[in-house]
């Protein structure tokens, strides 16, 4: 008779392997130590008062018809009107909206007014902002309003 040999994987050490891994891991596993932002504030010191500059909102309506900070204003009377508030703020964000039924001549006539101000109030507008709509959605949605509603 012969005698047929059974092949076996040997399983006694498999135990060992698996606590040797566990603890190869456990010891070479790097745990933070901190949690959240390392950072240094500041000492207290005098507070000091800022002055808010809000922007002056020029609003273009078809047909040429323009509101300066919610004003019925005459092309002419733009630069008049915000050469005080440039001289006590030289960077006033000057907001140039146009309303989708307007023009594209009737935003670049306010353009090219603004554009004047070196000739007319011997003051140069150089903060110009036009938003797109987008934008205003994003400003409404943040402060709950729409400066040029």
């Amino acid at each position: 008779m012969s005698k047929k040999s059974e092949v076996e994987i040997p399983t006694a050490s498999m135990a060992d392997i698996a606590f040797l891994l566990i603890i190869f891991f456990m010891v070479t596993t790097v745990f933070s130590a901190t949690k959240g932002l390392d950072f240094k504030l500041p000492k207290n010191e005098d507070e000091q008062e800022v002055e808010t500059v809000e922007a002056a909102y020029i609003k273009v309506f078809p047909g040429g018809a323009v509101e300066v900070d919610r004003q019925p204003m005459a092309l002419d009377q733009i630069l008049p009107y915000l050469q005080p508030k440039l001289e006590r703020w030289p960077d006033k964000p000057i907001i140039l909206y146009t309303l989708p039924d307007a023009t594209y001549g009737d935003m670049i006539a306010v353009y090219d007014v603004l554009k004047q101000g070196p000739q007319q109030i011997g003051m140069d507008v150089t903060n110009i902002g036009i938003p797109t709509h987008r934008e205003i959605a994003n400003y409404t949605e943040i402060f709950g309003y729409n400066p040029f509603d």
